[in-house]
């Protein structure tokens, strides 16, 4: 039986597009002798639809969608896809199976995740029963995306006759998830001794990265077929008359830093076509990380929808300019030079009598990033271009950046990347082609808002920085866990009091990639006002 994996990317929301994506991929697979079309988690509403499914209407006509497909689909293939299903008071997140115009089975997901990203409880009622069917003479046991997590739904499944099993998903990017993926379904493979066909979604829906890379293996847990990651893929796969698991293609699974680089390329791609933007605009300051922004935005939209905008002032040092100037022609972007002296001295003439008789302290620094801040939104407003911020994660977590200033735009694609991996993803880009001038990399960074400035006069060094933000962000690490691995005890104590105290700024930044195990954002929900603190 041969079985297409259809690695797709939806929109969510878009009902109607979706099912049409579906139609089409499915007319295109009956004509290639394809006998089962197996779709992605929530295929029909897109993946996460948040609370869009509190809304009757949403689920009225994903249903409507459910009878097209029964309608139109061709009846000589079968199809899996995945849509939210209500019954009575209850809402499910289902898989249905479609065949000669009738829905023969259906499923409704058992095991709901609530942690990190996910808040299924908040909308679905859990499944209880398991899903076979037949299928030219193949009983398949049919799951949902966590289900494949927990030994539960597997072993109903396969004690209800199931002689290989597809699991559908709607499963995010993080780095090393795909390594988890295929450890986790092997050993479900192995211990229940049957073959699984794992299909993920691909493509960006805000802060979450879908990366594709669906896989199958066969009874003894060897994988013997993978699809490309970050790329739309109708993969093929074989059942033979047993329920056995022919060998098919198999990618390579990508390393680290080219499945981070990926991940951000597909994030900025679609969050801007999605959003029905013409093109992007950031500052291109000469620093390593508006350096790499810039990178990604070229790889994913192509130089002609990218501008890049030097804003200078008495501090920025000349090499800023010419590294600026040669990343933009490096990678052919329209690139223009705008002062923000004359602005910044208007806004200081007409402060003057607010500031009389008062020193000069972070206020002039966090002007300047203002000034800048209302250029660039005053292009996107003109151009309807959307601005990229460049602000990484350890900038973020100690609140190294001004409101409404340089946190002034729409998009972050380096909010979930600590600095150190910057230095590593330009490092990256540059092997794949010149673009970022090796000086922009080996400089100490700067903010360049002050004579003489450093990052490290305000901050620990970045290496450590780093390691104390993951330990306290992404592990919930105590300070005395942190102080116990070896770091400083004044470093862990300023770092997470920084933390602490910037989760104001945290709230106000724009969406940004997710790419680790624990992000700000929809990951780490803390109080703004709160009164505890870790104990000294």
């Amino acid at each position: 039986m041969k079985v297409c994996m259809a690695q797709i990317n939806t929109m969510v929301g878009d009902i109607d597009g979706n099912t049409r994506r579906v139609l089409e991929v499915c007319r295109g697979q009956a004509s290639a002798g394809t006998e089962l079309v197996v779709f992605p988690e929530l295929t029909l509403t897109g993946y996460p639809p948040e609370d869009l499914l509190l809304r009757d209407d949403v689920v009225l006509l994903t249903a409507s969608a459910v009878q097209s497909l029964c309608r139109d689909l061709p009846p000589e293939v079968a199809v899996i896809v995945g849509y939210p299903r209500r019954e009575g008071a209850h809402l499910y997140n289902s898989a249905g199976v479609i065949l000669n115009g009738e829905l023969i089975a259906q499923y409704d997901k058992q095991c709901l995740p609530n942690y990190q990203v996910f808040d299924e409880k908040r909308y679905f009622e859990r499944g209880i029963e398991p899903c076979v069917f037949l299928l030219h003479g193949l009983t398949l046991g049919l799951t949902i995306c966590e289900d494949i997590w927990h030994p539960e739904p597997v072993v109903a499944a396969k004690d209800a006759g199931a002689q290989a099993l597809i699991n559908i998903n709607a499963s995010p990017f993080h780095r090393g998830k795909s390594t988890e993926r295929a450890e986790l379904v092997s050993g479900r493979a192995r211990l229940h001794e049957l073959p699984i066909l794992y299909v993920n979604q691909v493509g960006g829906q805000d802060e979450l990265i879908f990366d594709g890379g669906s896989f199958a293996v066969n009874a003894e847990g060897e994988v013997l077929a993978r699809a490309v990651e970050f790329e739309e893929s109708n993969f093929e796969v074989s059942l033979d008359a047993d329920g056995r698991l022919l060998p098919a293609e198999k990618a390579s699974p990508m390393s680290d830093l080219e499945a981070v680089w990926q991940a951000l390329v597909t994030g900025m791609r679609d969050y801007v076509n999605k959003n029905g933007f013409p093109g992007v605009v950031l500052g291109l300051s000469g620093g390593i990380d508006s350096a790499v922004t810039l990178a990604v935005a070229v790889d994913a939209l192509g130089p002609q929808r990218v501008e890049a905008v030097m804003m200078p002032f008495r501090y920025t040092a000349s090499i800023s300019i010419e590294d600026a100037e040669e990343e933009a022609r490096l990678l052919g972007v329209r690139f223009s030079n705008l002062s923000i002296e004359p602005l910044y001295e208007a806004f200081m003439k007409t402060l003057a009598p607010e500031f009389a008789g008062l020193a000069p302290n972070i206020t002039e620094e966090n002007l300047q990033a203002r000034c800048r801040g209302v250029l660039l939104m005053s292009i996107s407003n003109k151009k309807n271009l959307l601005v990229l911020t460049t602000g990484n994660k350890s900038e973020l977590a100690v609140g190294y950046s001004t409101l409404y200033g340089d946190m002034a735009g729409g998009f972050d694609v380096l909010k979930d990347c600590p600095k150190m991996l910057v230095y590593a993803l330009a490092r990256y880009r540059n092997s794949l082609g010149p673009c970022i001038p090796e000086r922009v990399i080996t400089r100490p960074p700067s903010a360049e808002l002050a004579p003489d400035q450093k990052d490290e006069d305000s901050l620990p060094s970045y290496d450590i920085l780093d390691q104390i933000i993951e330990r306290y962000v992404e592990m919930d690490a105590s300070k005395d866990d942190i102080i116990a691995a070896g770091f400083s005890a004044e470093d862990v104590h300023r770092v997470v009091r920084l933390v602490d105290l910037n989760e104001y700024k945290r709230r106000q930044a724009p969406v940004g990639i997710r790419i680790s195990r624990r992000a700000f954002g929809r990951d780490r929900r803390y109080p703004i006002t709160w009164a505890w603190r870790p104990p000294q």
